[in-house]
């Protein structure tokens, strides 16, 4: 059973390493063409950075830092505002955030709501920056809806189910999936997007490698974390890790490829975050903020250059995606609570047919001795009682030889 249970994990990985993505925010088998946003014609109006934008100034993208190189659900917004509330959506303020949608999306929207605070705050314990101090959220019920309300003249992603323009500090979501069946959780895609506006926000609206960018907001939104693992697990033991420098600008337009990729950079994201290191994340997000380049910011924050955090990291996980914390954990214990229920079950219907078995012994004996009552001959005795027999209250044994009268009511012998 142990044996069955490890090949169908494996075979989960594998499986994983092609969906892991498909249905969360990041693409899997994307079509390079479609990671080009198609932009959208500016009105001449819209040059000027909108009030709601963050008080650092942004960084015009030169020739390297164009758009591919960020996240594809994060494309540039540079010189845009955000666009006007659509008639007809209910809007709800709540200080830092805005929330604008549909009617009919109103429960859904209570969800973000509930979940905005400690997401901020949880983001800005990681970066160690007051980031996410104006962001406008706008819900659609449908791709479709959610495609009208992207900013003119912004790129938009074909395949997104939430898009970031940070530089406007702007997050589109869709309430239905965008393909039929999809994994669509609405709380994750909301906290993936602000990771990306709070990373942006907090670097001082600076490029940074693509693998990081991604990486943090796939980490921090705590999304797909089982098919993570499994994806890593398998890679390692496959030896099909992507090196750092590959993601640092386009990630694989491969389904594989690009899930070992997505999985790969948020667990060195995680590495970098671990708990007795939390504060050089932060001294590396102030080194960027200041402007410093990626590799100079971690080389004086970790002390190390991307070649050795790249083998450090490889190392920690060969430690940690061995057989037995995968068997520990994820689906697998899903698998061992299943193979404990199987087994109890069997051992109460073994210990229900003793003592079935038990009581039906019990009531063949009872049965016989029935039986053997039933069959004995009965003998009825008339006899007069004696003397000192106790008669009911209220009754008299009159003897026929000894006369009586009655006197007021009182029977009397008479001697």
């Amino acid at each position: 059973m142990l044996l069955c249970a490890l090949l169908a994990f494996l075979w989960g990985g594998v499986a994983s390493a092609q969906t892991v993505g498909a249905h969360t925010t990041y693409p899997t088998a994307v079509d390079p063409r479609l990671e080009e946003a198609a932009p959208r014609p500016a009105p001449p109006s819209a040059v000027q950075p909108s009030a709601a934008q963050p008080s650092v100034e942004p960084t015009p993208p030169s020739d390297a830092e164009d758009a591919t190189a960020r996240p594809s659900d994060h494309p540039l917004a540079v010189g845009l505002e955000v666009p006007p509330v659509p008639e007809g959506f209910k809007t709800h303020d709540g200080g830092w955030i805005h929330f604008a949608y549909q009617p009919s999306s109103r429960a859904r929207v209570e969800t973000l709501k509930l979940a905005a605070d400690k997401a901020r705050e949880e983001l800005r314990e990681m970066l160690g920056q007051n980031v996410l101090e104006r962001v406008h959220v706008r819900v659609g019920r449908t791709v479709t809806e959610m495609e009208t309300l992207a900013p003119e003249g912004a790129g938009y992603p074909k395949y997104a189910s939430g898009v970031a323009y940070s530089e406007i500090g702007l997050v589109l979501l869709t309430e239905q999936p965008r393909y039929p069946g999809e994994r669509h959780d609405l709380v994750q895609i909301f906290r993936h997007e602000l990771a990306h506006v709070a990373l942006h926000d907090a670097v001082g609206h600076r490029n940074v490698p693509r693998w990081f960018n991604e990486g943090f907001a796939v980490h921090a939104s705590g999304e797909a974390v089982t098919d993570r693992m499994q994806t890593l697990w398998t890679a390692t033991l496959a030896g099909n890790l992507l090196p750092l420098a590959d993601l640092a600008q386009r990630f694989p337009a491969d389904a594989t490829d690009a899930s070992i990729a997505y999985a790969q950079a948020a667990d060195v994201v995680r590495y970098l975050l671990r708990s007795h290191e939390s504060y050089r994340f932060r001294a590396l997000i102030e080194r960027l903020r200041t402007g410093q380049d990626f590799e100079a910011a971690l080389s004086d924050a970790y002390a190390t250059d991307l070649s050795n955090l790249e083998y450090e990291w490889r190392e920690d996980v060969a430690r940690r995606y061995t057989f037995w914390p995968v068997l520990f954990s994820g689906s697998m214990v899903w698998m061992g609570a299943l193979g404990l229920f199987v087994w109890g079950w069997r051992k109460r219907q073994k210990r229900n047919r003793k003592i079935l078995a038990r009581w039906a012994v019990e009531e063949a004996r009872e049965d016989a001795r029935r039986a053997e009552m039933a069959n004995r001959p009965v003998h009825i005795v008339l006899a007069r009682p004696s003397e000192g027999m106790p008669l009911p209250p209220g009754e008299r044994i009159s003897r026929p030889d000894i006369p009586k009268i009655e006197h007021d009511g009182n029977w009397h012998t008479l001697h």
